[in-house]
């Protein structure tokens, strides 16, 4: 049985659970080289999967997204995800120009003007307009959609069993993670591992975080003993490198250097923090 267990992001809806295990063991296998930890076998590591629960329907595996455009980007979660990842690239990218005090009404133009910008980021660099649309679509609908939440929750939980110690979540991932945790105090994982995480986007996800009954967003996770976050420095998914101000003292937070691949997540994987993080978190007691 699996000691780690890793939740994916957005834009996986045409991968698959041994595709993505594929890409992520050998990355985090040389971050355990460059940590000098112990190495894990592939049998350690399992990636749940639930990317499928975004695939749009009645598409042939040789289908691409819909045609998707500006118009398709709803008012209200979607515009304001999409202005803030707006607001971050330009934060952290010369080649992207600022939006200014008009964009702030969240007019149709703006939208246009948000996808014109971010295509010139290196950080959104060959990511079509309609994979970006989609992917807003996806954040939106974990976050709000109490029927897909749900479904995304319950693939995440069928891949911890008694073994696991370890929980990285990579992106949206780590939101399904650090919800998972809160929902289970029960599990024995021991070591949460967050990768490019938008935890720290106040108003659009802390805000809207599920952590149980009577208990507000910024709870400690479960029975963890230890949480690592780690973010590169040009990632405008993580806008908040530091999650200690949300979460806690307790957060131990890093910052890393990804290239033109800010938010890539095996180039996180491979990185000695993450291979420290998830060797120390598989020998916790």
């Amino acid at each position: 049985m699996a000691r780690v267990v890793c939740l994916h992001g957005i834009g996986q809806q045409y991968g698959g659970e041994r595709e993505l295990h594929g890409d992520w063991f050998p990355a985090l296998a040389d971050g355990l080289t460059r940590a000098e930890a112990p190495a894990l076998d592939a049998d350690d590591v399992t990636c749940a999967f639930y990317g499928d629960l975004f695939r749009p329907r009645g598409r042939t595996l040789a289908a691409r997204d819909a045609p998707l455009d500006a118009g398709d980007v709803e008012a209200g979660f979607e515009t304001e995800l999409l202005l803030a990842l707006w607001e971050e690239a330009a934060r952290t990218d010369p080649a992207v120009v600022a939006p200014d005090a008009r964009t702030l009404v969240r007019a149709p133009r703006s939208v246009q003007r948000a996808l014109n910008a971010l295509g010139n980021s290196r950080f959104f660099a060959g990511l079509a307009m309609r994979a970006l649309v989609h992917d807003l679509k996806q954040v939106r609908a974990y976050l709000c959609d109490p029927a897909v939440h749900e479904a995304v929750q319950r693939r995440a939980g069928a891949a911890v069993t008694d073994d696991t110690r370890v929980i990285v979540g990579h992106s949206l991932g780590s939101v399904v993670a650090y919800e998972a945790l809160c929902a289970h105090p029960e599990w024995p994982v021991r070591s949460l591992v967050t990768l490019g995480s938008p935890l720290g986007i106040r108003t659009l996800v802390f805000q809207r975080l599920r952590t149980g009954e009577g208990a507000g967003p910024g709870r400690w996770p479960g029975r963890v003993a230890h949480w690592t976050n780690i973010a590169d420095a040009g990632d405008a998914v993580a806008p908040a490198k530091d999650l200690r101000p949300l979460f806690g003292e307790r957060v131990v937070n890093h910052l890393v250097h990804n290239g033109a691949r800010a938010h890539d997540a095996t180039r996180y994987l491979n990185t000695p923090e993450a291979g420290r993080a998830v060797s120390d978190g598989c020998h916790l007691g």
